[in-house]
């Protein structure tokens, strides 16, 4: 045993479980401290076994469940347990929402102390097969003889063993193991370290990182495996502007928001959300709490490749998009001028630094939106606040931080939080999604 590294108590040991913790663990308090405790539910009566000791709390891993929550159902996958993929698939699907909305107004209250003065009903979508973007490890296992594709084992680097990805779009789900296959086969199968996935409407690709060089065998493996299945096949030799087509000759990916009649094209390493219908569903809901219409201007903040703004532009007199990622504004303004909207602008700014210097920032606006990363937008909120727009719609993949801003708009900003709600972008996961709307006290 290594020096200073304490030994784990022998088991089993007895918890009841009292909360869920915010990435899906049960939470337990034995003589006082908190213990985070893999596979278990609130209300539950377990065994587990110790599998990390901290001096605030402790970590475990259920044995067996002598008394189960009347939420408990049955994983659909075979790699639940082990797959970092999903947390809750033992949780049913409405208790899901439940605990992702409770976890999100305990942020709002605790780190934010600011209450909504409504709460808008949770949006859901598809529970499998949802998953239209991803990052599956590869990795040639030699104790196995053998390439494995998959997600990453929970609480560790490896790769999942799995057949199959229920969360997954089937397209790509239902071939793990034909994936491991075709990897093996590659003269570098060693040196292919990921693929990364990518749905649109019709078309499913794979990008292959690979690390050497591919010869005229693998290309060609890659190929028949594009022909034979469908996939279109793309290749990253290097970083992202390396990524280039394979098969076929031509590949277009793109999704559609058919309600403002609207298609937007991406690469498939571009950033886009990870469920489609959840997100035509979100896009709407976001219009309708932003009430925006003829005449007025609105700014899209982290607008990525139009999301937002092309269907605001659908709607607003004028929209002002606005990213960090050059490609993705250029992506932007080729939507645009593909379904023909002239009222939209896009514009390149790193939003995590000073943007009084932009003429954008400087003006006026009757809507904001904004959807920053999970580290929320805490050093925009002044700019955003002085442009004094009644509205402001803030989507949010970090709980956390949403409740932090939302603290500071409406303790400092004169902003009020008018309504907040979840959405289940990721369902089976611990991923919270939200979305708010705040309104100006006049």
């Amino acid at each position: 045993m290594a020096r200073g590294r304490k030994r784990l108590p022998a088991g089993p040991h007895e918890a009841r479980i009292e909360s869920l913790s915010h990435d899906g663990r049960g939470v337990a308090r034995i003589a006082g401290k908190v213990t985070f405790i893999d596979g278990a539910l609130p209300g539950e009566l377990v065994t587990f076994r110790y599998t990390g000791r901290r001096r605030s709390r402790d970590e475990g891993s259920v044995l067996e469940i002598l008394q189960a929550a009347p939420e408990r159902v049955a994983p659909r996958c075979d790699s639940f347990g082990r797959c970092g993929g999903c947390s809750l698939q033992h949780l049913d699907p409405a208790a899901q929402i439940e605990a992702k909305q409770r976890l999100l107004l305990e942020q709002l209250r605790r780190i934010g102390a600011v209450e909504a003065q409504r709460l808008l009903p949770p949006l859901t979508g598809p529970l499998w097969g949802y998953r239209h973007k991803a990052r599956l490890g590869a990795r040639f296992v030699k104790g196995k003889g053998r390439v494995l594709v998959g997600f990453r084992e929970r609480h560790s680097g490896y790769i999942v063993d799995m057949q199959r990805c229920e969360i997954l779009h089937p397209a790509i789900g239902g071939r793990m193991t034909e994936l491991a296959e075709l990897v093996q086969s590659l003269r570098i199968c060693r040196s292919v370290p990921q693929l990364e996935v990518a749905v649109g409407d019709g078309v499913a690709a794979l990008v292959f990182r690979h690390l050497e060089e591919l010869d005229p065998g693998d290309r060609a493996l890659l190929e028949d495996f594009g022909r034979r299945t469908g996939l279109h096949i793309y290749l990253q030799p290097g970083g992202p502007d390396s990524v280039h087509l394979l098969w076929p000759e031509r590949s277009q990916l793109g999704y559609r928001l058919p309600e403002f009649d609207l298609e937007l094209l991406f690469l498939p390493t571009d950033f886009t959300q990870v469920n489609e219908a959840l997100n035509r569903r979100m896009v709407r809901q976001a219009l309708e709490l932003l009430d925006c219409g003829p005449g007025q201007r609105v700014l899209d903040l982290f607008c990525g490749i139009g999301n937002f703004s092309l269907p605001l532009a659908r709607m607003a007199e004028e929209v002002v998009g606005v990213e960090g990622d050059a490609a993705l504004v250029q992506r932007a303004r080729d939507n645009a001028g593909r379904n023909g909207l002239h009222n939209v602008e896009f514009h390149v700014a790193d939003l995590a630094q000073e943007i009084d210097c932009y003429s954008w920032a400087r003006s006026g606006y009757d809507r904001i939106l904004l959807d920053p990363p999970r580290s929320g937008a805490l050093e925009l909120l002044p700019r955003i606040a002085g442009l004094r727009a009644p509205k402001i719609v803030y989507v949010s993949c970090n709980p956390a931080t949403l409740a932090r801003d939302a603290g500071e708009l409406v303790k400092v900003h004169g902003y009020r939080l008018a309504a907040v709600g979840v959405m289940d972008m990721f369902p089976h996961t611990a991923h919270v999604e939200s979305i708010a709307l705040f309104e100006f006290r006049r």
